[in-house]
């Protein structure tokens, strides 16, 4: 039964006429006696009667109002409930970021104390971030320039900050008196990479091309204070981001004059997650973190 054809039944029977529903719901006599008949299709027994020129209630007709009552009184429960939900600034927020990210933004945003966040690291692929929305309702997520755009079709896309690349080695390091490299000057040492698929994975590949050479990867280390800990042994060059990595005054940064390389750092979410009071309270300060962090990194 369809909701706005027992609200008629319950209009007929509150207000007594078919004319008067009419103009009570701005629609004419003829649309309301048609409405009725389609309802009273699905009904086994008869809903209304005729009593002179009237257009009343049965005894079915009148169980059916009642219980139409009871049904809109749920629904507008239901609406005051979910309108409570969306603009509950408090309500619990769950967010998921790579690591690095996690690192720079997860502290600060646990320690503002409201709203609350439940926070988990999520360190994937790149084509693996926007299926995280399912399950998060905000995902700092990162790609490379190169890298394909995010399917706007399925998750709203609010960028955050851009945010430069540099290859990091260990103080002591023959190139570390340089201000800048070139793909040519790093080509021949030993790297650490993040594993296949992982967005840093392509800089690489351009360094490599760049230089004409295949680089040795002799490490394979997604998460960047382990690979710093490796380049500060002397394990080899690590490629690290200039905003969310942690300082660390065994390494030095430098960046690469002849290829551009760093990552757009973005907040993937389901669209209707933003109604949400909470989830945009959460996202203004996750843009905020990045407006402020955004130091490169000496």
């Amino acid at each position: 039964m369809d909701l706005h054809h027992l609200r008629l039944l319950r209009e007929l029977g509150d207000r007594g006429s078919v004319a008067a529903v009419a103009e009570a719901l701005h629609i004419t006599p003829s649309a309301v006696s048609q409405q009725l008949k389609v309802l009273q299709r699905s009904a086994r027994v008869p809903l209304t009667e005729r009593q002179g020129r009237r257009l009343v209630l049965t005894g079915a007709g009148r169980a059916l109002a009642e219980a139409a009552a009871e049904i809109w009184t749920a629904m507008d429960r239901a609406d005051r409930v979910v309108d409570a939900y969306l603009e509950d600034p408090a309500a619990p927020v769950t967010v998921a970021a790579f690591h690095s990210a996690a690192l720079a933004y997860f502290p600060a945003l646990i320690s503002a104390g409201s709203p609350v966040v439940r926070c988990s690291d999520r360190d994937v692929a790149h084509a693996d971030f926007p299926a995280l929305v399912a399950d998060y309702d905000l995902v700092v997520a990162h790609r490379l320039a190169h890298n394909p755009p995010w399917p706007v079709d399925r998750v709203t896309v609010v960028p955050l900050v851009y945010e430069p690349l540099y290859v990091a080695m260990p103080a002591d390091h023959r190139l570390a008196g340089r201000a800048e490299l070139t793909a040519a000057d790093v080509s021949t040492e030993q790297w650490i990479s993040v594993h296949d698929g992982f967005p840093l994975q392509g800089v690489l590949t351009a360094i490599a091309a760049t230089a004409g050479r295949p680089l040795d990867v002799v490490h394979r280390i997604n998460e960047f204070t382990v690979a710093a800990a490796v380049v500060a042994a002397g394990g080899g060059l690590a490629l690290l981001p200039g905003f969310t990595s942690v300082a660390d005054p065994r390494l030095v940064l430098r960046p690469l004059a002849d290829l551009p390389a760093g990552r757009h750092i973005d907040v993937l979410t389901r669209p209707e997650t933003l109604h949400r009071a909470a989830a945009r309270t959460v996202l203004n300060a996750l843009r905020e973190i990045a407006s402020t962090s955004g130091v490169e990194l000496s």
